[in-house]
This record gives C-alpha cells, sequence and structure tokens, in this order.
C-alpha cells in the first residue's frame, strides 16, 4: 500500500494535522494509524468526566467517524507500527491479528504520544494496579473503584488531584502519595501548591508529602502499598499517575534525533528531510522562553499539528507558542498560561478566599506565566500579557535538529 502521507498515532495533533491538510486543499492520498481501536477521541476528561460520568466511549469522539470517510481521510485503527525504514521510505503495520502489511509513504508525521510512566517497584505486576492514559484504562479502572472502599493515588498532579476529587465525591477514602516536598510542584508556584493541599485535606483526602513509594503489597491483588520509611497504607486500588514518557523508541530505532521526545525545529520537522513529528512525543526550540520544550496539552497537540500541515503545505508558519493548561478539582478550575519554572518573583491577585485568584510569575520583571484559579479573564489576559512581554525572536530559516 502507497500513501502521500502516513500519520503514525491517531490522537488530537493526528486528527489536526489531517483536517488542517485537507482544509489546505491537500487532495492527495492520507493515512492514520492508530494502535488504538477507537478513532480520534478526547483525552483530558478520561480523569474527568469521562470517569465519573460512565458515558459511552463515542461520546469522546473528535469528530463523527462519518467525517474521516467525508474527508478521505483512511483509518487504520487497532494497528501498531513495528518497524520504520527512513532510507527506504517504508514502515511495517501489525494489526490487532498479528497480519502484518509493508507500508510505502512519501511523507512521514509521528504524532505518537506518550504513555504512561511504569512503575519498577516490587509488586508492579499484581492486580489491582492500573494507569490512566486511555478509554481502556478506563473501563478496566472503574468497575475497580466501584468495589473499592480506600484508593492509593501515587503522585500529586493533574492526574491524580483529578482522579482523588473525583473520588473523594463518590465518597471512598482516598490516599495521594508525592514524593516531592509540595503538590503540582513541576507546573506551579507554592502559593497555587498550598492552595490546592488545602483543598484537598479539606475535602478528606489524606496528603502525604515526600513519601517515596517502595513496593506496592498483596497476593495476587493489591492490599496496601510500603513506602520507603517502612510506612504500610492500605488500599483495595492503586493508581499510578506518576508522570509519562514520550514515545519517541520508534523514531530513535529508526534513527532519528530524540532526548526524551523526538526533536524537531519550530515547522516540525525532525532531523531527517521527509519527516515530521508533533503533539506530546516532540521535544522543539522555544525562542520565547529560550529553551527545548516538551508538552503535554491540547493546546499543542493542535497547533503544532497546523504547524507541520503549514509545512508539509509548503506554507511554513513557525510554532513558538505561550502553552497553557487546565484542570477540574471539585468546583475549582485551574488554568494555566506561560511556564513558571525559573521565576525569581510572584504575585497573588484577588482573593484566595473566594476563592478567586491568580498569581502571576516573573523572571528579570518579564512576565513568564500566570495560575488563575477560578478566574477565566485573569487567564485570558494573561496569555495576551505573556505573548507580549516573552515575543518570540524574530527568525530565519529553522534548522533541522542534529
Amino acid at each position: 500500500m502507497n500513501a502521500d502521507v502516513v500519520v503514525v498515532g491517531a490522537g488530537q495533533a493526528a486528527a489536526q494535522l489531517c483536517l488542517s491538510l485537507r482544509a489546505g486543499a491537500f487532495r492527495d492520498r492520507l493515512l492514520m494509524i492508530g494502535a488504538e481501536r477507537y478513532a480520534p477521541y478526547q483525552r483530558p476528561p478520561l480523569s474527568k468526566k469521562f470517569l465519573t460520568e460512565r458515558r459511552p466511549p463515542e461520546t469522546l469522539l473528535l469528530r463523527a467517524e462519518s467525517l474521516w470517510r467525508d474527508q478521505g481521510v483512511e483509518l487504520l485503527l487497532g494497528t501498531s507500527v513495528a518497524t520504520l525504514d527512513l532510507k527506504r521510505h517504508t514502515l511495517t503495520a501489525v494489526d490487532a491479528q498479528g497480519h502484518a502489511q509493508e507500508l510505502t509513504y512519501g511523507t512521514l508525521v509521528l504524532a505518537t504520544g506518550t504513555r504512561a510512566r511504569a512503575l519498577t517497584a516490587p509488586g508492579a505486576t499484581l492486580g489491582g494496579l492500573f494507569s490512566l492514559r486511555s478509554i481502556d484504562d478506563v473501563h478496566r479502572l472503574r468497575p475497580a473503584l466501584d468495589a473499592a472502599r480506600h484508593i492509593v493515588i501515587v503522585g500529586g498532579g493533574y492526574i491524580g488531584l483529578e482522579v482523588a476529587a473525583i473520588m473523594r465525591g463518590e465518597g471512598r477514602a482516598v490516599t495521594v502519595l508525592e514524593a516531592e516536598d509540595r503538590l503540582l510542584k513541576r507546573v506551579t508556584g507554592v502559593d497555587v501548591s498550598a492552595f490546592f493541599e488545602s483543598l484537598h485535606r479539606e475535602r478528606g483526602v489524606d496528603i502525604r508529602l515526600g513519601a517515596r513509594l517502595a513496593a506496592v503489597v498483596g497476593e495476587g491483588s493489591v492490599t496496601g502499598v510500603r513506602l520507603a520509611d517502612g510506612t504500610r497504607v492500605a488500599a483495595d486500588v492503586v493508581l499510578l499517575a506518576i508522570g509519562a514518557q514520550a514515545n519517541d523508541d520508534l523514531g530513535r530505532s529508526a534513527g532519528l534525533a530524540c532526548r526524551d521526545g523526538i526533536l524537531v525545529d519550530t515547522l516540525a520537522r525532525a532531523s531527517v528531510p521527509g519527516v515530521y513529528a508533533i503533539g506530546d512525543c516532540t521535544r522543539f526550540p522555544s525562542g520565547r522562553f529560550g529553551r527545548e520544550l516538551r508538552l503535554e496539552s491540547v493546546q499543542n497537540a493542535i497547533d503544532q499539528a497546523k504547524a507541520a500541515a503549514s509545512a508539509i503545505l509548503g506554507a511554513p508558519r513557525p510554532y513558538d507558542p505561550v502553552p497553557w493548561f487546565w484542570s477540574d478539582q471539585y468546583e475549582i478550575k485551574l488554568q494555566m498560561a506561560g511556564l513558571s519554572d525559573g521565576y525569581d518573583g510572584a504575585e497573588v491577585v484577588g482573593d484566595r478566599a473566594a476563592p478567586r485568584f491568580s498569581v502571576e510569575y516573573r523572571s528579570r520583571g518579564k512576565l513568564i506565566a500566570v495560575d488563575a484559579v477560578n478566574d477565566a479573564r485573569a487567564h485570558m489576559t494573561a496569555r495576551r500579557r505573556i505573548a507580549e512581554e516573552c515575543a518570540s525572536p524574530a527568525a530565519g530559516e529553522p534548522a533541522r535538529p542534529a
């Protein structure tokens, strides 16, 4: 089989790329390969409404499946890519039954996303241990949660805290184990961390900071966890929310430059001509923030896919975003713009008790990020202000990653 553009991956980035190519009058053969059996769908609701409202999978679809047919986008679902030959422009696709076929491409786009970081501690193969990255993960997790009285969540980031909020809303006992000295440390400052710690403690979540997991314990199925200090915590279900790693294995094995993600330039071009990479699996240079970024967000998936489509269509538009993210916990909406790591000053604006406030982060006097709690206006204004104060420098032709 031959296709002019083959997209490996069937998530938000892959979907946007195909839609943008068609909108740009690309009429050649377009093939999307997805390891899951579902057409492209939204992932953020997996740890939010989809987990608690028990909706059917089709409610998460980004577009009706008929749209892909109408757009002339061929879907190869339930199919993984086993090998990739960049010199011959071929790949080997293997379906769920193990049947393999060789495909030839003109342009290749890798949109392989991320996978849950694996647990290496003893007990990692016990029943009752879950991660949350896909619809099928929810289908496995939800029945176990229904039968559980005490849930241990390993990781105090977005997913861990969102699930903790849902479980407390259902009246279940929840313990959150966070190895760092505060919640959300990787993504926010001390004020917002303290706010969410207080919020969860007030709702009855047992939060343990500086808690390092030594082992998951049980016989056949989990009965609890053991911490590095010897403490044991009982559990019927253990959810791992310890972050994600880029699915860059395919690109790396084929010879693409990778470093915790497939390295691309501001046009989403990988280190080999004719190959692009988009979304969570990539690491790209940001002139705006003066370093390489690997972002896991809907915004990045959509906008980087648009940049790649523009480059493929011959009308390149360099990509250097102001990132933004969000999280829903109880009745609280956290909206984040920019990147706060490396800040040297933080100012709280608004009323934390309301709660409706934001925290502005600066580095050398320049606004680099704003975290807004229940304040959509502050968030939208922040995106504009950060874009102005952290302007992307003018650049010539982007250099390919070495």
